[in-house]
């Protein structure tokens, strides 16, 4: 696993802003790969269409996902990474602004290691984004090999 790449998941441009900002404002130096859409991410981690070629086994630390995505939503990216033995075990914490139970739940269901609504203020989300980057970040601990 790369232990510097943090693939975020995010189609609304002031989300990637403010989950940067957060990051960056936490002292979080990963690098910071940002997928738009869920067949974005998806070609990125399978390493299909634009990243054919890229090492798959180099996966992101952790994935950070929106449920509400264009082209492939967030619980079908979800399902197809647990799906493929390279990616089964990648830490997914879903990062999303939905409310809904049935959200959280088909998460969970569908493999999500952590799910965390968006606070709306800019202070309650940088804490949530400290919290999510310590415990994935550093406390975490992932098998060396995980396919």
């Amino acid at each position: 696993m790369s232990q510097n790449v943090i693939l975020l998941v995010e189609d609304n441009p002031d989300d990637e802003e403010l989950t940067i900002r957060a990051l960056k404002k936490n002292n979080i130096g990963n690098t910071v790969v940002v997928a738009r859409d869920g067949e974005a991410a998806l070609n990125y981690l399978l390493g299909q269409g634009p990243y054919a070629g890229r090492d798959v086994l180099d996966l992101p630390q952790v994935v950070l996902l929106d449920l509400n995505l264009p082209k492939v939503n967030g619980l079908e990216v979800l399902r197809r990474v647990r799906a493929d033995e390279r990616t089964r075990l990648l830490p997914v914490v879903v990062l999303t602004s939905s409310r809904e139970d049935e959200d959280m739940i088909k998460s969970y269901s569908s493999g999500a290691n952590s799910y965390v609504r968006k606070p709306v203020d800019f202070a309650q989300f940088t804490e949530a984004v400290r919290t999510l980057g310590l415990f994935w970040l550093l406390l975490n601990e992932v098998p060396r090999r995980s396919y």
